[in-house]
Protein backbone atom coordinates (compact mmCIF):
# COMPACT_ATOMS: atom_id res chain seq x y z
CA UNK A 1 0.00 0.00 0.00
CA UNK A 2 1.08 3.72 -0.63
CA UNK A 3 -0.52 6.12 1.54
CA UNK A 4 1.23 9.56 2.19
CA UNK A 5 2.29 10.29 5.67
CA UNK A 6 -0.84 12.71 6.32
CA UNK A 7 -3.37 10.04 5.58
CA UNK A 8 -5.46 7.95 8.26
CA UNK A 9 -6.19 4.46 7.74
CA UNK A 10 -7.66 2.39 10.45
CA UNK A 11 -5.80 -0.96 11.24
CA UNK A 12 -9.39 -2.49 10.89
CA UNK A 13 -9.52 -1.56 6.98
CA UNK A 14 -8.27 -4.13 4.52
CA UNK A 15 -6.52 -2.61 1.70
CA UNK A 16 -4.61 -4.25 -1.24
CA UNK A 17 -1.05 -4.02 -1.68
CA UNK A 18 -1.18 -1.51 -4.51
CA UNK A 19 -3.61 1.08 -3.41
CA UNK A 20 -2.83 4.46 -3.14
CA UNK A 21 -3.73 6.96 -0.69
CA UNK A 22 -3.92 10.56 -0.85
CA UNK A 23 -2.58 13.47 1.32
CA UNK A 24 -5.07 13.82 4.45
CA UNK A 25 -7.66 11.27 3.38
CA UNK A 26 -9.04 9.10 6.39
CA UNK A 27 -10.25 5.69 5.61
CA UNK A 28 -12.76 3.94 8.11
CA UNK A 29 -12.63 0.81 9.87
CA UNK A 30 -14.23 -1.87 8.11
CA UNK A 31 -13.39 -0.71 4.56
CA UNK A 32 -12.04 -2.67 1.96
CA UNK A 33 -10.55 -1.36 -1.68
CA UNK A 34 -8.95 -3.73 -4.36
CA UNK A 35 -6.24 -4.18 -6.12
CA UNK A 36 -5.06 -1.10 -8.91
CA UNK A 37 -7.35 1.31 -6.69
CA UNK A 38 -6.27 5.04 -6.04
CA UNK A 39 -7.72 7.71 -3.47
CA UNK A 40 -6.58 11.14 -3.97
CA UNK A 41 -6.48 13.72 -1.04
CA UNK A 42 -8.92 15.04 1.38
CA UNK A 43 -11.38 12.05 0.87
CA UNK A 44 -12.97 10.14 3.27
CA UNK A 45 -14.50 6.87 3.12
CA UNK A 46 -16.27 4.78 6.04
CA UNK A 47 -17.17 1.11 6.83
CA UNK A 48 -18.66 -0.79 6.34
CA UNK A 49 -17.96 -0.10 2.48
CA UNK A 50 -16.47 -2.75 -0.46
CA UNK A 51 -14.73 -1.07 -3.07
CA UNK A 52 -13.16 -3.40 -6.27
CA UNK A 53 -10.30 -3.12 -8.43
CA UNK A 54 -9.33 -0.90 -10.41
CA UNK A 55 -10.89 2.08 -8.74
CA UNK A 56 -9.73 6.11 -9.20
CA UNK A 57 -11.27 7.90 -6.74
CA UNK A 58 -10.64 12.09 -6.98
CA UNK A 59 -10.31 14.48 -4.07
CA UNK A 60 -12.71 15.46 -1.75
CA UNK A 61 -15.36 12.74 -1.79
CA UNK A 62 -17.24 11.20 0.95
CA UNK A 63 -17.63 7.63 0.61
CA UNK A 64 -19.41 5.22 2.70
CA UNK A 65 -21.32 8.18 5.04
CA UNK A 66 -24.17 7.05 6.96
CA UNK A 67 -27.67 7.68 4.94
CA UNK A 68 -29.36 10.59 4.85
CA UNK A 69 -32.43 9.31 6.36
CA UNK A 70 -34.22 10.01 10.17
CA UNK A 71 -35.74 6.76 9.86
CA UNK A 72 -31.56 5.66 9.97
CA UNK A 73 -30.63 4.41 14.19
CA UNK A 74 -27.17 3.09 13.49
CA UNK A 75 -27.85 -0.17 12.14
CA UNK A 76 -25.11 -2.03 10.53
CA UNK A 77 -25.36 -0.96 6.65
CA UNK A 78 -23.52 -1.30 3.70
CA UNK A 79 -21.95 -0.03 0.46
CA UNK A 80 -20.98 -2.28 -2.34
CA UNK A 81 -18.66 -0.56 -5.52
CA UNK A 82 -17.89 -2.55 -8.32
CA UNK A 83 -14.69 -2.66 -10.53
CA UNK A 84 -13.57 0.20 -12.78
CA UNK A 85 -15.32 3.24 -11.68
CA UNK A 86 -14.21 6.73 -11.83
CA UNK A 87 -15.34 8.68 -8.95
CA UNK A 88 -14.18 12.23 -9.05
CA UNK A 89 -14.25 15.25 -6.89
CA UNK A 90 -16.70 16.18 -3.91
CA UNK A 91 -18.87 13.09 -4.69
CA UNK A 92 -21.19 11.78 -1.91
CA UNK A 93 -22.25 8.02 -1.74
CA UNK A 94 -24.08 6.84 1.36
CA UNK A 95 -24.71 3.56 2.87
CA UNK A 96 -27.95 2.00 2.67
CA UNK A 97 -30.60 1.60 5.67
CA UNK A 98 -32.23 -1.46 7.38
CA UNK A 99 -35.53 -0.65 5.98
CA UNK A 100 -34.51 -0.51 2.42
CA UNK A 101 -32.44 -3.52 2.14
CA UNK A 102 -29.53 -2.78 3.89
CA UNK A 103 -27.21 -1.89 0.59
CA UNK A 104 -26.30 0.64 -1.30
CA UNK A 105 -24.85 -0.55 -4.88
CA UNK A 106 -22.94 0.52 -7.44
CA UNK A 107 -21.70 -2.17 -10.57
CA UNK A 108 -18.76 -1.84 -12.81
CA UNK A 109 -17.38 0.66 -14.88
CA UNK A 110 -19.23 3.74 -14.50
CA UNK A 111 -18.26 7.49 -14.97
CA UNK A 112 -19.35 9.38 -11.68
CA UNK A 113 -18.46 12.99 -12.23
CA UNK A 114 -17.85 15.86 -9.46
CA UNK A 115 -20.63 16.73 -7.16
CA UNK A 116 -23.01 13.97 -7.60
CA UNK A 117 -24.98 12.67 -4.88
CA UNK A 118 -25.79 9.06 -4.86
CA UNK A 119 -28.22 8.69 -1.37
CA UNK A 120 -29.50 5.52 0.66
CA UNK A 121 -30.06 2.12 -1.18
CA UNK A 122 -29.63 2.98 -4.67
CA UNK A 123 -28.81 0.37 -7.04
CA UNK A 124 -26.55 1.68 -9.92
CA UNK A 125 -25.99 -0.29 -12.32
CA UNK A 126 -22.72 -0.89 -15.19
CA UNK A 127 -21.50 1.61 -17.85
CA UNK A 128 -23.40 4.77 -16.59
CA UNK A 129 -22.50 8.42 -16.76
CA UNK A 130 -23.43 10.88 -13.90
CA UNK A 131 -22.65 14.04 -15.41
CA UNK A 132 -21.62 16.79 -12.68
CA UNK A 133 -23.74 17.22 -9.60
CA UNK A 134 -26.32 14.28 -10.52
CA UNK A 135 -28.55 14.07 -7.59
CA UNK A 136 -30.15 10.43 -6.80
CA UNK A 137 -32.23 10.45 -4.01
CA UNK A 138 -32.85 6.95 -1.70
CA UNK A 139 -34.47 3.83 -3.97
CA UNK A 140 -33.26 4.50 -6.95
CA UNK A 141 -32.41 1.98 -9.68
CA UNK A 142 -30.58 3.01 -12.59
CA UNK A 143 -30.35 0.32 -15.53
CA UNK A 144 -26.75 -0.20 -16.75
CA UNK A 145 -25.86 1.92 -19.90
CA UNK A 146 -27.88 5.27 -18.63
CA UNK A 147 -26.89 8.58 -19.23
CA UNK A 148 -28.02 11.44 -16.53
CA UNK A 149 -27.12 15.01 -17.43
CA UNK A 150 -25.81 17.92 -15.33
CA UNK A 151 -28.13 18.98 -12.38
CA UNK A 152 -30.59 16.45 -13.30
CA UNK A 153 -32.46 14.81 -10.10
CA UNK A 154 -34.28 11.32 -9.82
CA UNK A 155 -36.99 11.74 -7.40
CA UNK A 156 -36.65 8.53 -4.70
CA UNK A 157 -37.85 4.93 -5.44
CA UNK A 158 -38.31 5.72 -9.47
CA UNK A 159 -36.17 3.31 -11.38
CA UNK A 160 -34.72 4.74 -15.27
CA UNK A 161 -34.26 1.76 -17.48
CA UNK A 162 -31.43 0.74 -19.75
CA UNK A 163 -30.06 2.80 -22.62
CA UNK A 164 -32.18 5.91 -21.49
CA UNK A 165 -30.49 9.20 -21.24
CA UNK A 166 -31.83 12.68 -19.26
CA UNK A 167 -31.08 15.57 -19.94
CA UNK A 168 -29.35 18.05 -18.08
CA UNK A 169 -31.44 19.84 -15.44
CA UNK A 170 -34.25 16.94 -15.83
CA UNK A 171 -36.54 16.67 -12.71
CA UNK A 172 -37.34 12.78 -13.18
CA UNK A 173 -40.60 12.18 -10.64
CA UNK A 174 -41.76 8.71 -12.53
CA UNK A 175 -40.10 6.27 -14.01
CA UNK A 176 -38.69 6.65 -17.26
CA UNK A 177 -38.56 3.28 -19.74
CA UNK A 178 -35.66 1.87 -21.17
CA UNK A 179 -34.12 3.50 -24.64
CA UNK A 180 -36.01 6.53 -23.96
CA UNK A 181 -34.63 10.50 -24.10
CA UNK A 182 -36.54 12.33 -21.15
CA UNK A 183 -35.87 16.51 -20.80
CA UNK A 184 -37.23 18.77 -18.96
CA UNK A 185 -39.28 19.62 -15.04
CA UNK A 186 -40.62 17.50 -14.64
CA UNK A 187 -39.19 15.42 -17.08
CA UNK A 188 -41.01 13.84 -19.96
CA UNK A 189 -40.32 11.70 -22.85
CA UNK A 190 -38.77 12.96 -25.86
CA UNK A 191 -37.44 10.06 -27.78
CA UNK A 192 -35.20 7.18 -28.62
CA UNK A 193 -32.39 7.37 -27.99
CA UNK A 194 -31.36 6.76 -31.14
CA UNK A 195 -27.82 8.49 -31.25
CA UNK A 196 -26.77 6.67 -27.93
CA UNK A 197 -27.79 3.03 -29.11
CA UNK A 198 -25.76 3.33 -32.30
CA UNK A 199 -22.80 4.19 -30.42
CA UNK A 200 -23.45 0.82 -28.30
CA UNK A 201 -23.57 -0.94 -31.96
CA UNK A 202 -27.12 -1.78 -31.71
CA UNK A 203 -28.06 -2.60 -35.53
CA UNK A 204 -30.82 -0.44 -37.71
CA UNK A 205 -33.82 -3.22 -37.24
CA UNK A 206 -33.31 -3.22 -33.23
CA UNK A 207 -33.07 0.14 -33.39
CA UNK A 208 -35.98 0.64 -35.67
CA UNK A 209 -38.31 -2.11 -32.90
CA UNK A 210 -37.64 0.36 -30.46
CA UNK A 211 -39.10 3.26 -32.24
CA UNK A 212 -41.68 1.67 -33.31
CA UNK A 213 -42.76 0.44 -29.31
CA UNK A 214 -42.09 4.17 -28.22
CA UNK A 215 -44.44 5.47 -31.06
CA UNK A 216 -47.23 2.51 -29.60
CA UNK A 217 -46.80 3.83 -26.13
CA UNK A 218 -46.21 7.34 -26.57
CA UNK A 219 -48.10 8.68 -29.78
CA UNK A 220 -50.78 5.97 -30.83
CA UNK A 221 -53.15 7.50 -28.28
CA UNK A 222 -53.54 4.23 -26.59
CA UNK A 223 -54.26 4.06 -23.37
CA UNK A 224 -51.45 2.17 -21.35
CA UNK A 225 -53.21 -1.52 -20.59
CA UNK A 226 -53.99 -1.00 -24.78
CA UNK A 227 -50.58 -0.12 -25.32
CA UNK A 228 -48.69 -3.01 -23.08
CA UNK A 229 -50.76 -5.46 -25.11
CA UNK A 230 -50.02 -4.69 -28.29
CA UNK A 231 -46.27 -4.01 -27.30
CA UNK A 232 -46.33 -7.82 -25.96
CA UNK A 233 -46.98 -8.28 -29.65
CA UNK A 234 -44.16 -6.83 -30.54
CA UNK A 235 -42.12 -8.28 -27.99
CA UNK A 236 -42.15 -11.56 -30.10
CA UNK A 237 -39.74 -10.27 -32.60
CA UNK A 238 -37.87 -8.17 -29.96
CA UNK A 239 -36.04 -8.87 -27.18
CA UNK A 240 -35.45 -5.11 -26.68
CA UNK A 241 -38.88 -4.49 -26.68
CA UNK A 242 -39.52 -7.57 -24.37
CA UNK A 243 -37.14 -5.57 -21.95
CA UNK A 244 -39.38 -2.59 -21.91
CA UNK A 245 -42.77 -4.79 -21.21
CA UNK A 246 -40.76 -6.12 -18.30
CA UNK A 247 -39.55 -2.75 -17.14
CA UNK A 248 -43.36 -1.47 -17.58
CA UNK A 249 -44.59 -4.65 -15.18
CA UNK A 250 -41.99 -3.58 -12.77
CA UNK A 251 -42.95 0.02 -12.75
CA UNK A 252 -44.61 1.37 -9.20
CA UNK A 253 -44.18 5.14 -9.48
CA UNK A 254 -45.98 5.11 -12.77
CA UNK A 255 -44.31 6.36 -16.07
CA UNK A 256 -42.98 9.50 -17.58
CA UNK A 257 -45.51 10.45 -20.03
Amino acid sequence: MKAHSTAIIDPRARLAEDVSIGPYSVIGAEVEIGAGSSVGSHTTIEGPTRIGRDNHIGSHAAIGGDPQDKKYRGERTELIIGDRNTIREFVTLNRGTGDGGGVTRIGNDNWIMAYVHVAHDCIVGNHIVLANNATLAGHVEIGDHVVLGGFSGVHQFCKVGAHAFAAMFAAINRDVPPFVYAAGQFAVPRGVNAEGLKRRGFSLERIAAIKRAYRTLYMSGKALNEARAELEEQARASEDVRALVEFMDRSERALVR
